[in-house]
């Protein structure tokens, strides 16, 4: 159904809203509660009919259907103060009192659905949207069956899907970017009639009971390929296959999406940038892991939050940069938690949909020692984004401070199989090596813990871990070298420090950490 107002177009089949044929980025609450007010624009919605229609019942602040209700007027091209389309009823709720004309689906697509296919007709340039926009072309079937094309359309409509969980991009959907199915077109020409920055393309070759994907992610303003894999699989199962391609290919272009981001919002001036602009900035120093960088961050995210204080991202990354600070013992711990704490919960109340949010959330949990809660938030988070390769990594290491170190070597290694060449992954092999080290693996704890310092060579994690390895081998040359590097690290660290900041559950896991700390020749 398309629903036409002032200049706007809402198309609920395409889950698009536009403004003179240029999309408007909207989260998928704002769009979906836009929706449901057009439909029901003849009458008065309740807030509790709202609450139970987006929010499904859950308890909600007043805050929050406020922020929400703001967001959905601004996408619409009204205020609080016209009230020209969304008028608040005092006392009753909301209506949408604009003209609508609502039609249903158009000619072309009625033309595809009767001869089973997807039509396409030549469309105008659409300028970009406000936030970064990617299309997903249909994988192009390279077996030389058509009756193959289900699995390569099933790969593409996956990865659709799962890239909309990435609540801050805007995702072309399905019906859109499936008109150039067969067709060989120039991807400088999809971006131009799809309005879009970012284009993900691959193919599929089955040849018997083996298939070869490849995936490619493109920024077709630059003509640069950030990103491009090919994946060898059996199919012995052919919808495991296809759930395990699509989560590989998301988990990798999530990161790859926030970096070019966060070169292109470098590029601007310093007086133009926008919220989403610097938390792309605070990613970047973000993944460098060090102190500095992290201190760039916050200051970052600080004025990102000041320009949208219901930022639930900016919250989000805010909390976990503060705690992770304190776990790195770059800051005080007593001092930290509660700023993190306090901005976890905002990022949570303005958006209970954002993985971020809970991420943040469930970080600074952990450090209260509150590490059922810890662990449920971090398990919400990966229900909202199951593709969300460092809240594995952080669940990992909640899971062996727990005493759960299988379960969090798991998690970590699942964060690097997702993704690989993530910025963080000296992160996920530090997670790695600590789960090793509790298992009493320490071989495997002094391999990863290198190869995390391989990566991010300052990173204190890795240097605390592998010191403690070093001194559980009983080797004496290892041990001195861990325990000088990671004394430049950290140079305040201590047997004291270990037992007052680590939020280890388990005595014996907190006593065996330190016994290796004090072997290799840390007081």
């Amino acid at each position: 159904m398309q629903f036409l107002f002032r200049d706007h177009l809402l198309d609920t089949d395409r889950r698009e809203l536009s403004r003179e044929q240029v999309p408007i980025a909207v989260e998928p609450q704002v769009f979906d509660l836009v929706v449901h007010l057009m439909q029901n624009r003849d009458r008065v919605v309740s807030k509790d009919e709202l609450i139970d229609k987006i929010w499904h019942g859950r308890s909600v602040s007043e805050s929050t259907l406020t922020s929400r209700i703001n967001a959905a007027r601004k996408a619409v091209g009204d205020t609080g103060a016209s009230q020209a389309l969304i008028r608040t009823i005092a006392r009753k709720g909301f209506r949408f009192v604009g003209d609508v004309e609502a039609k249903d689906s158009t000619i072309g697509d009625a033309i595809a659905a009767a001869s089973g296919r997807t039509a396409w007709v030549p469309r105008a340039a659409l300028p970009l949207p406000e936030r970064p926009a990617i299309a997903v072309l249909p994988f192009t079937n390279m077996s030389g069956e058509a009756g193959q094309d289900y699995f390569s359309d099933g790969i593409s409509e996956d990865i659709i899907t799962a890239l909309s969980k990435l609540r801050w991009f805007f995702v072309v959907a399905r019906n859109s970017s499936f008109v150039y199915k067969g067709r060989a077109v120039h991807l400088s020409e999809v971006a131009r009639e799809l309005g879009v920055r970012y284009v993900v393309e691959g193919s599929v070759r089955r040849s018997g009971e083996r298939v070869r994907i490849s995936a490619q992610l493109n920024d077709v303003s630059t003509g640069s390929h950030l990103w491009a894999e090919r994946y060898d699989r059996e199919l012995a199962d052919i919808f495991a296959v296809q759930d395990e391609i699509t989560e590989a290919i998301v988990a990798a272009i999530e990161p790859q999406l926030y970096a070019a981001e966060s070169f292109r919002a470098q590029q601007k001036p310093p007086g133009s940038l926008d919220a989403w602009d610097l938390v792309m900035r605070a990613l970047s120093h973000h993944w460098r892991i060090t102190r500095e960088d992290n201190a760039v961050a916050q200051a970052l995210l600080e004025r990102a939050v000041a320009i949208d204080p219901a930022y639930g991202k900016a919250l989000g990354l805010f909390a976990t940069s503060h705690i992770f600070g304190a776990h790195m013992g770059w800051a005080d711990m007593e001092a930290t938690v509660p700023i993190a704490e306090r901005a976890a919960l905002a990022a949570v109340e303005a958006d209970r949909e954002d993985a971020f949010a809970h991420h943040g959330l469930a970080y600074a949990y952990l450090f209260r020692r509150r590490f059922d809660d810890a662990l449920a938030e971090f398990e919400l988070a990966l229900r909202l984004n199951p593709n969300f390769a460092m809240a594995h990594a952080f669940y990992g290491v909640t899971l062996c401070y727990a005493g759960r170190w299988q379960d969090g070597d798991a998690a970590a290694r699942r964060a690097l199989r997702l993704s690989p060449r993530d910025p963080l992954a000296a992160i996920y092999c530090g997670v790695a090596a600590y789960a090793r080290f509790v298992g009493r693996d320490y071989e495997g704890a002094v391999q990863m813990a290198r190869e995390s310092m391989r990566q991010r060579g300052d990173f204190v994690g890795a240097h605390r871990v592998l010191t403690a390895a070093a001194g559980m081998s009983g080797d004496p040359a290892l041990a001195a070298s861990a325990l000088e590097g990671l004394r430049r690290a950290q140079p305040e660290v201590s047997l004291a420090w270990i037992t007052r900041e680590l939020p280890m559950l388990r005595d014996e896991d907190r006593s065996h950490y330190l016994e290796g700390l004090r072997r290799a020749g840390l007081a």
